[in-house]
């Protein structure tokens, strides 16, 4: 199934590129930004039909043009307009002078304020703001005329339409350059920017609309690159129909490890979630001291009393184990590096406990998955990928995405950057940003559900990228489902199969 225009996503560079081979392939690139203009004045006039007066925010660029022609466009409906340049309207360049002039040219018959400095804005109750200053092709800290404007806008309480991406918004890596506009929504065009989806970009973005203004999607989908937004898409061909002759192990057998008898709920948290999520058997591998604990907690779920590496490398002699999950409330992080070698050949879902094990010899981990497919899926949230990553977490011309895929080819694993903007990265340089989720599963013991989920999936065959991006996926579909009261514990009852996605 071939993924829907709506899914890519498109660097700022490659959205020039795109634009350059539009007009090398003879579109008119004029009428390329007269229908973007004309979009955002429809979008303006939609959404703010009460307006006393628009106030459009120009840039030097295209995005100014952008905002020249929806200036021009709302004009000539009768809206109330008033326009400011940053900089100076003799350096306008190409398509962006020549909107400037047929807006010069529009304005003497009608009310409207010319062109006027960016510096001599003052809100003023009743303005609705559009924001066509730099869109997503700003690289630098804003000026410091256009951030007073930003916290006047901001001060004021005025809503703020942005034409691309909010101006002060990095469009690759979300950052905010400074600072930026909280836009209302915002108004692209073909497709989004990864800007769009990591944050703090996507809560600068408000509500997004993406309008197709009529390049060809030949020419958006050459452009694009291996990163996408996390959907079904990515991986449905991936997760298999179970025949009728099927039987437990061929779905797999999932083993999550336990802490002591104090911290064992983390790990039944996640094997809970490994049998929600369609793994045949799940078993709770844990030391003599947790076995009561455990057992009384425990009907589907197996138990099996795993003492030491002695004791795991017996139980690994039956091949049929195929997924482990270690890491969730496991606290021993010697034992945990002495398991680590018996598990290199099987599937493991390193996550907590198991990541900070390897704070100091991240190579010996990354060593012993290096040959053969990826079977290793790391999920670490910001302080576990800084334990992990130190140089790539400490580098800041490194977006997030950048990050995920640098570290997931160091340590040839699948990542699970957790966040509000979880990023989800393969060695071979695939990328998935997830959106599908709610804010409140920022809760205690989320994460051991989300492992227990990847490691039912790696444990019926899906391949390691696959398996973790389906997992965040279906753990934020659970949290919907769940609402805002949910706990970890009650997340589990609201996975839903992966048929259903």
């Amino acid at each position: 199934m071939r993924t829907p225009l709506s899914m890519l996503l498109l660097s700022p560079e490659a959205m020039t590129a795109v634009d350059r081979e539009s007009a090398e392939s003879g579109i008119d690139s004029y009428g390329l930004m007269v229908r973007a203009g004309r979009s955002v004045a429809a979008a303006a006039l939609k959404y703010h039909p009460g307006a006393l007066r628009f106030v459009v925010l120009c840039g030097p660029g295209n995005n100014g043009g952008d905002g020249f022609v929806a200036a021009r466009a709302l004009a000539e409906s009768g809206a109330t307009v008033a326009v400011h340049l940053i900089g100076d309207a003799a350096q306008l360049k190409g398509d962006a002078a020549r909107a400037h002039a047929d807006w010069i040219q529009a304005s003497p018959q009608r009310p409207n304020e010319l062109t006027a400095a960016l510096s001599n804005y003052r809100p003023q109750a009743g303005d609705v703001v559009i924001d066509a200053v730099f869109g997503a092709g700003l690289s630098r800290p804003v000026p410091d005329s256009l951030a007073q404007i930003i916290k006047a806008v901001e001060e004021a309480g005025l809503p703020v339409l942005s034409i691309d991406l909010p101006s002060g918004i990095d469009g690759n890596s979300g950052a905010v350059l400074g600072a930026a506009f909280q836009a209302e929504r915002s108004i692209t065009f073909m497709t989004r920017k990864p800007g769009h989806l990591l944050m703090p970009g996507r809560a600068h973005t408000g509500t997004l609309e993406v309008v197709d203004i009529g390049i060809p999607e030949r020419i958006v989908r050459a452009a694009a690159g291996p990163v996408q937004e996390n959907g079904p898409l990515l991986w449905h061909e991936q997760t298999g129909a179970l025949d009728a002759a099927t039987h437990k192990y061929k779905r797999g057998h999932l083993i999550v490890f336990s802490g002591n008898a104090l911290t064992t709920g983390a790990a039944r948290m996640s094997a809970l979630a490994g049998l929600h999520s369609g793994a045949g058997l799940v078993t709770i591998a844990a030391p003599e001291a947790a076995l009561a604990a455990n057992a009384a907690h425990l009907t589907a779920i197996m138990l099996r009393k795993i003492e030491d590496a002695q004791a795991l490398a017996g139980f690994l002699e039956d091949r049929r184990a195929n997924s482990f999950v270690l890491g969730p409330g496991f606290g021993d992080l010697s034992k945990a590096r002495d398991y680590l070698p018996l598990l290199a050949q099987r599937n493991l879902v390193l996550d907590a406990d198991g990541i900070t094990a390897f704070k100091d010899t991240p190579q010996l981990l990354f060593n012993a998955f290096a040959q053969g497919e990826t079977r290793l899926v790391l999920t670490p949230h910001e302080g576990e990928f800084a334990r992990l990553f130190p140089d790539l977490s400490a580098d800041d011309s490194l977006s997030k995405v950048d990050k995920a895929i640098q570290a997931a080819r160091r340590a040839h694993a699948a990542i699970i950057y957790k966040g509000p903007d979880t990023v989800i990265a393969a060695p071979d340089g695939r990328a998935a940003i997830n959106a599908h989720a709610p804010p409140w599963l920022a809760t205690a013991g989320s994460g051991d559900v989300l492992a227990g989920i990847v490691g039912a999936h790696l444990a019926q065959g899906m391949p390691a990228f696959e398996a973790a991006a389906a997992a965040v996926w279906r753990h934020g579909d659970a949290g919907f489902r769940a609402g805002p009261s949910l706990s970890a514990e009650t997340l589990t009852h609201h996975i839903h199969p992966l048929s259903q996605a």
